[in-house]
């Protein structure tokens, strides 16, 4: 039997790491010539596969692919692009299989969170419908660490190990100039509905004498006036206040502190600007200076402070991934099961689509301590293996060495489609 060709993309918000499975599947193909022919990328997610814009990988050196472990962002481009329901847009789901057919591809490994797994499944489906013989797996991928069944999002890890450094450091700052400069100093961090991240700021003290003196979680009602107590408490005490506040943070009535007023492509509210609004509350309540900064895409580009433990999981789910489709599993996902906490011991497992897509996981109760300003130890368990262990890029005149790409394209075969 001649083997048949494999197509992977990337989708949603990029992390550290998105690439590192990215050459765990890659390299795993390659591991099987007699199953699997050439790897194909979509150029920007699953746009590439829409518009036929595909790159052939087969044609990337083996070095660059695996330079793809050490280089952050989307290699082949990623993209926010919400397939529509099968029944009223099927003629999208009817283009990928006219692509899949036109270029013999039968692998699609899609990698990407909740959306994506989403997107993931109704390839596999409407694939079954129309006959054609594709096996579908969704590689994860967030820095939200919201996907539920996995003990983990790979990228997250990353981010935990970012934000905990980030905080420590910034912190260490403040603390130095609190006497005659700055009092409240805010860090806002990612987690439009999970407060992960933001629980991650935690993990750079211990105790509530020692910095983050506060985290606002998602999943914590906002209270302005306890919250503007609490601040006002630590600078009496301590002399200054480290806040870090998730970007989903939210009064009682659902209202986001910061909404843009704005939507993405995935029809989720445009939040940012939280750690200004906060810095704002302080200044008119009680009077403090104060400094405030917004993580942004730093936290999720920062390979060259990432976790080994996280790359490693990312790897490992790009290599499963093949695995399961050589399998013949179909509509699944690799999932991190956690054996251990000390030492840390992880396995990579496996889950069906069905049971993950547009599910969230949240902060559960007992990770946040019962003032809701800060973790408890269960929190800190769980969080803290994520962020062990560095595996930095190598480095060249001072900076990182990433992958660089030739991206040569595939011949179109198709008539031109539009989305």
């Amino acid at each position: 039997m001649a083997p048949h060709n494999a197509f992977y993309a990337q989708s949603g918000g990029v992390t550290a790491v998105i690439n590192a499975s990215a050459c765990g599947v890659i390299e795993a193909c390659q591991r099987h010539p007699d199953r699997i022919g050439k790897v194909y990328a979509g150029h920007n997610g699953i746009i590439g596969a829409l518009t036929e814009d595909l790159i052939d990988v087969s044609r990337e050196s083996a070095e660059t692919v695996a330079a793809l472990r050490h280089t952050p962002g989307g290699a082949f481009g990623s993209c926010r692009y919400k397939l529509k329901d099968i029944e009223t847009h099927r003629a999208q789901y009817e283009r990928l299989i006219e692509v899949f057919k036109a270029h013999d591809i039968r692998y699609f490994f899609y990698n990407g969170g909740g959306d994506s797994a989403d997107t993931c499944l109704k390839v596999s489906q409407l694939s079954e419908k129309l006959g054609y013989p594709l096996t579908a797996i969704h590689v994860p991928k967030t820095v939200d660490n919201d996907l539920p069944i996995t003990d983990n999002s790979p990228g997250f890890g990353s981010v935990a190990k970012y934000i905990a450094t980030s905080t420590l450091e910034a912190s260490l700052d403040i603390a130095s100039m609190c006497a005659t400069s700055t009092k409240v100093f805010v860090l806002e961090v990612m987690g439009r509905h999970a407060g992960w991240i933001a629980a991650a700021g935690a993990l750079a003290g211990r105790g509530e004498s020692e910095p983050p003196h506060l985290v606002i979680f998602p999943e914590v009602h906002f209270d302005r006036e306890a919250v503007m107590a609490r601040v006002d408490e630590a600078v009496k005490r301590y002399g200054y206040c480290v806040i870090v506040v998730s970007e989903g943070a939210r009064y009682e009535d659902g209202t986001f502190l910061a909404d843009s007023g704005n939507t993405d492509a995935f029809g989720h509210r445009q939040l940012g600007g939280v750690a200004p609004t906060l810095a704002g509350m302080v200044k008119q309540d009680l009077g403090y200076k104060y400094h405030w900064a917004v993580a942004d895409y730093l936290q999720r580009a920062a390979r060259h402070l990432a976790s080994r433990t996280d790359v490693e999981q990312s790897y490992a789910v790009g290599e499963k991934a093949v695995e399961l489709a050589l399998e013949g599993k179909n509509a699944m996902m690799p999932t991190i099961r956690r054996l251990n906490d000390t030492p840390y011991e992880w396995r990579i497992e496996a889950a069906p689509l069905a049971e993950i897509a547009n599910r969230e996981k949240f902060m559960p109760r007992d990770f946040i301590r019962a003032d809701g300003f800060g973790i408890t130890e269960a929190c800190r368990t769980y969080l803290a293996p994520l962020i062990q262990g560095e595996e930095y890029p190598p480095f060249e005149n001072g900076l990182p060495k990433v992958a660089k790409l030739a991206k040569h394209r595939v011949e179109r075969k198709l008539p031109e489609f539009t989305i």
